[in-house]
């Protein structure tokens, strides 16, 4: 469990990030995905990431320290319709630099709603970040907004396309994985999956940083 989440800096680009040793878990998906809500529901601070009903609102790279061990990193949305193309290049580009040039980026999180069949523009991007070694899990968002055999319905639909087993969205341009990256299934009204998603950080940080004290 979070006790102490505090807010350090939104940045424009990779090169403004704090100069920090400590690991980095980002969260990133398509607007209007849940990520803020999802964010505050993992910290239990209801107004530490800004949310909105408006989506495409986080513009910057922001930084939270979280215990004084680890940095949770809220990243701008992708594939906001409504962003004019120059902002969506530029966010494309903050983006990018953020993934392959962050060192201190030990796992990014990239969310999906549950709700929607698989959607090409997630699977490019999973795509390129497996082409490019970025070490990523997928979760699943709103898990409560759908009942138990639908979600597991469409969950499994995501996989199956993942693996190509589903080819009604698959084409040439989607990479078909051999093995799947960790997936979660999270609500962040049900705090659904929280646990899960901490423990989950705590075993990579076990791994190079000193235990918590009591």
């Amino acid at each position: 469990m979070i006790k102490y989440a505090n807010f350090v800096i939104s940045s424009p680009d990779v090169a403004q990030c704090p100069q920090s040793t400590l690991p980095e878990y980002a969260f990133i998906g398509r607007s209007n995905v849940g990520k803020s809500s999802l964010i505050n529901a993992l910290c239990h601070n209801p107004k530490l990431a800004k949310t909105s009903q408006k989506p495409g609102k986080t513009l910057l790279i922001n930084h939270f320290l979280i215990d004084n061990r680890w940095h949770l990193v809220d990243l701008p949305g992708y594939g906001f319709a409504q962003a004019g193309k120059s902002q969506r290049e530029k966010l494309r580009r903050m983006i990018e630099r953020y993934c392959l040039l962050r060192d201190q980026l030990t796992n990014l999180f990239v969310l999906i709603d549950c709700r929607h069949e698989p959607q090409k523009i997630d699977l490019e991007f999973m795509n390129w970040l497996g082409e490019q070694g970025v070490p990523f899990s997928i979760v699943f968002t709103k898990a409560d907004k759908l009942g138990k055999e639908r979600l597991a319905m469409n969950i499994e639909a995501y996989q199956n396309t993942l693996l190509g087993k589903n080819t009604d969205h698959v084409d040439d341009s989607v990479a078909v994985w051999d093995e799947l990256p960790p997936i979660f299934i999270t609500s962040s009204e049900k705090n659904t999956g929280t646990d899960e998603l901490l423990a989950y950080i705590e075993q990579i940080n076990a791994t190079f940083l000193p235990p918590t004290s009591h």
